[in-house]
């Protein structure tokens, strides 16, 4: 990217003619020639291998023109600085939402086996789903998902990824909110060891949520580009990582069937270890393998929430350096892989410590033993910095679909762009103060908008955007990218259903839809 002439651009720009300008100064080539192709052979191989600007020439002789011919078009409007581990950190951030907190409750609800299966499906089709989105966005060299939507669909398409990520990102980012507004007021309590709050300010959980946004989410909001965020997002994943290490060594540390904080007297410890001396035979403690109940349609949306990633992509992939579609395959497949591991670990270790006892909230559940342990309530500090630093990376695609739907032809402006962030977070922060019964709303969102970013999407764009010339419909990968769709609609169609079922038979706690 780096050897560039400031020509390049000026020459490709003007061979646009229906592509919009980016609503953000500093998103990649969106004036970028729409005919341009991404020769098939060596896929990514060559690291300054460029989207090549002779589309109409027959393969072959495109190919070779690639080689000596300098005038590549490339996303040349922005030159990325990201590093690939800051870019790593980035999406693994992105990824790494409150839904670890639920995932050992979502064992306890699919068994073992059945969860390994179910958590490995996803990772891999989140994966092909990326791959998709890379795809497409090379070979028209825009990187926006808006974007792609607009050029495989014209403005409906555009209109269609940007309301998708946006509901899907202000349902994350309220609920990362809720988690700060529910738990930082009890974490402080426990510290404080107050036990009966007397409505001491900085014990009020809407208060905390204002302070924290203002404090902390907004500035790093306020940031012109995500790859700056690559700091905050190490630690929030260290953060993390430190939750999962408790949660391992809590399993050594927790006698199985567990007693209350409430009737932890020293005789019903005695009491539980005289009438089960193996610890073993207790049928509470023999873990699930496979296990179906009325809350299992509940893990299946709590799942595929694992690993929505997909609207940070293509802005991560704008401020790689010397970005590749290949690279950044590696870099979405190192995140998916980091991430599949915590999560299948902290589910299991968190699920082995409780087995059937387990909550939808992880955490809460070690309160039951004991509210002033101190280790837990210093995962749980953990949890809500990993929680709160997640928020800006999730504000930006946000800002930047706003900005593609309301003002697409802008340049970066930046009262603009600090306009938008504060709306954002004073209307999420007015829901999460005034709205705290909306979280299962946002199973539905959830259930609606997650499938089309993942599944839908992608694929449909993939089929509209990839020249029939290169892959015919009845091509392979078109053909799979068909079937993704598909399993993107069914699944769009078991979790709604599921989730209405359960509403209508009233034996829903809305919170465990998250």
């Amino acid at each position: 990217m780096s050897e560039d002439k400031p020509a390049d651009t000026v020459e490709s720009a003007p061979a646009e003619e229906n592509a919009i300008p980016n609503g953000k100064g500093h998103e990649p080539g969106e004036e970028i020639t729409a005919s341009a192709k991404t020769p098939p052979a060596g896929d990514g191989e060559n690291p300054h291998r460029t989207e090549n600007t002779e589309a109409n020439l027959p393969e072959s002789q495109e190919f070779l023109s690639g080689i000596d011919d300098k005038k590549t078009t490339r996303f040349t409007d922005f030159e990325g600085k990201t590093s690939f581990g800051m870019s790593v950190f980035n999406l693994g951030n992105a990824i790494m939402g409150s839904g670890i907190l639920g995932l050992a409750y979502a064992m306890a609800n699919t068994g073992v086996v059945l969860f390994l299966t179910l958590l490995t499906v996803v990772a891999v089709l989140s994966s092909y789903s990326i791959h998709l989105l890379l795809k497409s966005s090379g070979i028209v060299g825009i990187r926006a998902y808006e974007q792609l939507g607009y050029r495989a669909f014209g403005t409906a398409g555009k209109m269609a990824a940007g309301i998708a990520i946006t509901l899907q990102n202000i349902g994350a980012m309220s609920s990362y909110l809720y988690i700060v507004k529910y738990e930082f007021p009890l974490v402080i309590q426990a510290f404080l060891k107050v036990d009966k709050p007397a409505g001491e300010w900085y014990l009020n959980g809407n208060y905390l949520v204002i302070i924290v946004s203002i404090a902390v989410i907004l500035p790093l909001a306020l940031m012109k580009q995500l790859g700056y965020l690559g700091y905050t997002s190490g630690f929030s994943l260290s953060c993390m990582v430190f939750f999962l290490i408790s949660v391992i060594y809590k399993k050594f540390n927790t006698p199985c069937p567990f007693v209350d904080f409430a009737f932890n007297g020293t005789a019903s410890v005695l009491n539980v270890s005289v009438a089960d001396p193996g610890g073993e035979d207790n049928p509470a403690c023999i873990p699930k393998m496979a296990n179906l109940n009325s809350q299992t349609a509940y893990t299946i949306p709590i799942l595929a929430f694992a690993f929505v990633c997909h609207p940070e992509v293509l802005p991560i992939y704008t401020e790689l350096r010397n970005p590749t579609k290949k690279k950044m395959q590696h870099v979405a497949n190192i995140s998916i892989a980091v991430m599949y591991s915590m999560y299948f670990l902290a589910a299991l270790f968190g699920y082995l410590t409780f087995y059937g006892e387990v909550e939808p909230e992880l955490l809460h559940t070690y309160s039951r033993i004991d509210p002033y342990d101190t280790l837990i309530l210093c995962v749980r500090v953990a949890v809500l910095t990993a929680v709160t630093l997640t928020v800006p990376i999730v504000l930006f695609p946000v800002r930047r679909a706003i900005q593609q739907m309301m003002f697409p032809n802008k340049t970066f402006n930046w009262p603009r762009h600090i306009a938008i962030a504060i709306i954002l977070l004073t209307f999420i922060n007015l829901l999460v103060i005034f709205a705290p019964n909306i979280l299962g709303i946002f199973g539905i969102i959830g259930a609606t908008s997650a499938p089309c970013l993942i599944f839908i999407f992608p694929a449909v764009f993939y089929i509209r955007i990839v020249p029939k010339e290169e892959e015919p419909l009845r091509s392979v990968p078109k053909i799979l990218a068909a079937c993704f769709a598909g399993i993107g609609f069914l699944f769009m169609i078991m979790s709604l259903s599921f989730i209405l079922i359960d509403w209508t038979s009233g034996s829903s706690n809305a919170s465990s839809g998250h």
